[in-house]
């Protein structure tokens, strides 16, 4: 539910665009377009930053309690909104709350996940994020009215989508933030978290939940022997040592990626991409439920692909599709070529992202940081994460202006480009290893070499 309601909040937004700018008038206003749409990415930043130290104090299922009451208040407020500063507002509170959830949530699962199905696991939360941006898609094509070709935009603010369907859209998120508010109170604590709080007990009762007496005793002499090895030094000061820093630069790294890899454009901003290939704006609402259930399709062979084929090739496999396929468009936005190509090619950026970088990011991030500090850890990754992608949404629409959707999208493909030869230098293959296993391979290691 973490993961659906952060695709659904983040997404929604894109579908009711056409009609709370008009609305608002900003339509011709680069900055407040830029601002209005990227204002809860702040939020996100924010709650990224907070989650970390949150979560190690009070536990992960604390903080994804806090993180449903910030969907269910963004959503109630920004449908009530009239004004765009109270808009903006209540967007940077569902920020938050997406900034703890996409924190929390696969720090919870990687957690609580046996090491061969890890990666599946941790990405059900990307096919759940996936779904709710593919929901989000879908109530905002059914709520919208459909809009003739033609229409001007005095017509389409006096319009029932221009007045009172785009506040339908935000206002359908409070159905599943309500189950996610329920739902979470249903869950254990993360027996990680207890060890390392000193609550052996409630600890040991978790992984008995999970496996038998022997296989709960064995994990959490495991958990305990990594909790123990210099637990006393501050999270901060932690991440500054040399083993941990090339860790945290390679998580930063990823995640920064994830997002100036260039496709979250697509999904935030598809109404000028499809209105630029020649689409109309009822075409623009279905072909983006189109992209979504591709999204969807994708993640389903992602999540049967991370623990076989492994993180390394998938990763590497989407930074190359990514930079090609944004050669092509480059080419046929030049050439004014419109219509199904443009769609064809689209679709295909979703796919390749979709069972690639979009999943495996997640899986990655969750598991390459050590127990003891996994929580900072995380909510530094993940405050890179919404940096860059707050960057990517706001900036967008000077880039399209300024190099057209032509140059944009070549911009992007070099960056891919960049990333796909970092990654196959930099990244190391995790699949099919413990938790524990992975923090001595990846991090002591590394530091008893630097000492010898």
């Amino acid at each position: 539910m973490g993961g659906f309601l952060f695709g659904y909040d983040w997404v929604v937004i894109g579908g009711a665009k056409p009609f709370y700018e008009r609305f608002f008038q900003i339509g011709n206003d680069p900055n407040l377009q830029g601002w209005a749409m990227s204002s809860a990415l702040i939020g996100c930043i924010g709650g990224a930053m907070g989650a970390g130290t949150f979560t190690d104090r009070y536990g992960r299922k604390i903080a994804l309690i806090l993180s449903a009451l910030l969907f269910l208040f963004s959503a109630i407020g920004t449908g009530f909104s009239n004004r765009l500063d109270t808009f903006i507002i209540f967007r940077l509170l569902g920020g938050l709350g997406i900034g703890f959830a996409s924190t929390v949530s696969p720090m919870y699962i990687s957690e609580v996940s046996p090491p061969a199905w890890r990666g599946r696991l941790v990405s059900i939360n990307q096919l759940t994020i996936v779904i709710g941006i593919l929901c989000a898609q879908v109530m905002n094509y059914l709520i919208a009215e459909p809009v003739p070709g033609g229409f001007s935009d005095l017509q389409i603010l006096r319009s029932w989508n221009g007045q009172t369907g785009w506040r339908w859209m935000f206002w359908a998120e409070n159905v599943p933030a309500f189950v996610f508010l329920i739902s979470v109170f249903f869950i254990p604590e993360s027996a990680r978290w207890l060890f390392k709080s000193g609550k052996d007990a409630a600890g040991l009762r978790v992984l008995k939940r999970l496996g038998d007496e022997d296989s709960a005793i064995k994990e959490m002499e495991n958990i305990k022997a990594t909790l123990n090895v210099e637990s006393r030094t501050l999270p901060f000061q932690e991440l500054l040592k040399p083993g941990l820093r090339k860790i945290l630069i390679l998580g930063i790294f990823l995640t920064v990626f994830q997002q100036w890899c260039g496709i979250n454009v697509i999904f935030n901003y598809a109404e000028e991409i499809f209105t630029s290939a020649g689409f109309s704006i009822s075409d623009t609402l279905f072909n983006i439920v189109l992209t979504g259930s591709v999204n969807l399709i994708f993640t389903f062979i992602a999540i049967g692909m991370v623990d076989k084929l492994g993180r390394k090739k998938l990763m590497l496999t989407g930074a190359l599709g990514l930079g090609l396929i944004y050669i092509l468009l480059g080419i046929f936005y030049f050439q004014h070529i419109q219509g199904i190509f443009v769609l064809i090619l689209v679709t295909g950026a979703i796919a390749i992202y979709a069972m690639t970088l979009a999943p495996v990011t997640w899986v990655i991030i969750s598991e390459i940081f050590p127990n003891r500090i996994r929580g900072i850890a995380m909510s530094v990754a993940t405050f890179s994460l919404w940096s860059a992608c707050f960057v990517l949404t706001y900036t967008f629409p000077w880039l399209n202006q300024m190099l057209k959707t032509a140059g944009t999208f070549w911009l992007y493909s070099g960056i891919c480009l960049i990333g796909y030869f970092l990654i196959r230098t930099w990244l190391p293959e995790t699949k099919g290893k413990s938790l524990e296993r992975i923090e001595k391979d990846i991090v002591y290691s590394k530091e008893i070499e630097k000492g010898s």
